[in-house]
């Protein structure tokens, strides 16, 4: 362990604080088996009429290539399957592209308003300065972190 540090601003709805350490730690090299992923191609590109022309016109460009290399005689199972790959996969590079991931926004506005407000009532229960100021801002505070908490379920329900 190299070094431990408190960070106070870390809102968790507790009395406590949240502790960070860095350490040292030797990992073992993670040895790749050289495949590669399989990748996505954008599938809904065919509402997209001029895609749509496009990428057939390429597509069949490409089977018209392969094609007369399978009219050459001792062709095997394997390299018509190459054949066809390398004739579809080029195509849907430049085409429809790949796939891109999307995360849905699932937290509102609303909600990370009341969050800011939790923390300043948290920084609140945290200065205050007699045991009457503390119990009401703890009080506040859980009032609070029970309408965060609520506003959250919602959000992710939705």
């Amino acid at each position: 362990m190299e070094d431990v540090r408190t960070k106070r601003g870390a809102d968790i709805a507790s009395d406590h604080h949240l502790l960070v350490a860095k350490i040292k730690l030797k990992l073992k090299k993670y040895w790749t088996t050289g495949q590669t992923i399989s990748q996505k191609f954008n599938t809904a590109f065919p509402r997209d009429t001029d895609k749509l022309k496009k990428f057939k016109i390429a597509r069949s460009n490409m089977f018209q290539a392969f094609h007369d290399l399978l009219n050459g005689e001792g062709t095997t199972v394997e390299s018509n399957w190459k054949g066809i790959k390398q004739a579809i996969t080029p195509t849907c590079h430049e085409v429809p592209g790949h796939k891109k991931h999307h995360y849905k926004e699932w937290i509102t506005v609303d909600t990370l308003d009341k969050i800011q407000e939790r923390r300043n009532k948290k920084a609140a229960t945290n200065t205050s300065r007699t045991r009457a100021e503390k119990a009401k801002a703890q009080a506040e505070y859980i009032e609070v972190n029970k309408q965060v908490k609520r506003s959250i379920r919602t959000d992710k329900r939705n």
